[in-house]
């Protein structure tokens, strides 16, 4: 079987560790497309994996789609994920605990619109990328500061919820659930945390996990959970393909998932 990398770094742990399972001992050929230099031409691959999210990346998925190729994930619900807009209106219309997120144009809009603000937040770049914005602002005046020297470019802003400095970190790749615990990076303490099992989560949360795949067509992803108190979760943010790094099992569960979406493709 052909499987397509499209991805900058195929070098990445989790995609060098899923190639080397696939194309030893399992004989199946692996191609990589870096969407800064890649055109599509010949016959396609029997499945794609879409690990990049630039503009290019995107582009290059939606051309091999157009083929009539298979993209996990696909080129649609990759770019959904990225616009934090978006991503808050279809999570809350379909009943998720989704923190509930206001947008602004610019800086200037949202030191306006959050004047009176009288606890604190967390900004966020709008559309996600490596790199973006995520900050806390703790009153109104810490709010116009930022608003004074931010990029230009619009942003989302979610009410600060109270918790313990720890984020819960989410993924499915295909039927394969895991889970870890990381330090919040809004949080003044050193990173650490590590994988969590999954009989350790408050029983609510798989099925949660499962949910947001199927309202956001994903494959494999990522979501970001805090615990707002008695193991109610509020889903902060959903990622589309992400690292997912020493979580065992990771790499066989992708393999897998390539596996059987290529099988898929040619039926």
């Amino acid at each position: 079987m052909r499987i397509g990398l499209i991805t900058p770094d195929p070098g990445h742990p989790l995609l060098a560790a899923a190639t080397a399972l696939l194309t030893s001992p399992g004989g199946h050929r692996v191609e990589v497309l870096d969407p800064a230099a890649a055109t599509p031409d010949g016959t396609p691959a029997d499945v794609y994996l879409l690990k990049s999210r630039t503009p290019r990346a995107l582009a290059l998925a939606r051309e091999l789609e157009s083929r009539g190729a298979r993209v996990v994930n696909s080129a649609a619900a990759t770019g959904r994920c990225q616009d934090r807009t978006a991503m808050a209106r279809d999570a809350l219309r379909a009943g998720l605990p989704f923190a509930p997120t206001r947008s602004y144009a610019s800086g200037a809009e949202l030191a306006l619109g959050e004047a009176a603000s009288a606890g604190p937040v967390v900004v966020k770049s709008r559309h996600s990328r490596k790199g973006d914005v995520v900050v806390r602002l703790d009153s109104a005046s810490r709010i116009r500061d930022f608003a004074a020297g931010a990029a230009h470019e619009p942003y989302v802003v979610q009410d600060f919820v109270r918790n313990p400095g720890w984020d819960h970190k989410l993924w499915a790749v295909g039927p394969h659930l895991f889970a870890a615990v990381r330090r919040s990076e809004l949080s003044p303490h050193a990173p650490g945390g590590g994988p969590v099992p999954l009989a350790e989560l408050p029983p609510a949360w798989p099925a949660l996990v499962r949910r947001v795949g199927e309202v956001f067509g994903l494959d494999v992803y990522g979501v970001d959970v805090i615990d707002g108190g008695g193991g109610d979760a509020l889903i902060v943010d959903v990622n589309a393909f992400p690292g997912i790094r020493n979580q065992p099992g990771a790499p066989e569960a992708l393999a897998e998932l390539a596996l059987r979406a290529g099988r898929e493709s040619l039926r």
